[in-house]
């Protein structure tokens, strides 16, 4: 009469590759395909405690678009680890930086 929940066993999880051109993307926007594809909720095998998500790679990462004035006004902070240690960078500086992917990475990250 009623159907059985499915339940993905780790064996029968398949990954995939996606290559995503992040040149002109919206940082937010972006992050949020990133994501979804990382944790696997467009399958419809969805497990919430397997990884059953694909393996994403993103190119031109410093190339991606604030809206608005984030690009200016949007703040990183973190933390040294000492007594009044906290660090800011803006998302300009961090983006004409050496390490331009990380907006990307993080945005992805904080969204998991």
């Amino acid at each position: 009469m009623f159907g059985k929940t499915h339940s993905t066993k780790t064996a029968d999880v398949e990954k995939k590759w996606l290559l995503i051109d992040a040149k002109g993307l919206v940082v937010g926007r972006l992050a949020t395909v990133v994501a979804m594809r990382l944790r696997g909720k467009h399958k419809p095998s969805f497990t919430p405690h397997i990884d059953d998500g694909d393996n994403v790679i993103v190119v031109n990462a410093e190339k991606v678009v604030f809206t608005g004035r984030k690009l200016d006004q949007k703040v990183y902070y973190h933390y040294t680890g000492y007594i009044g240690g906290i660090k800011e960078r803006s998302a300009k500086s961090i983006l004409e930086g050496k390490f331009p992917e990380r907006i990307v990475e993080k945005a992805v990250e904080r969204m998991l």
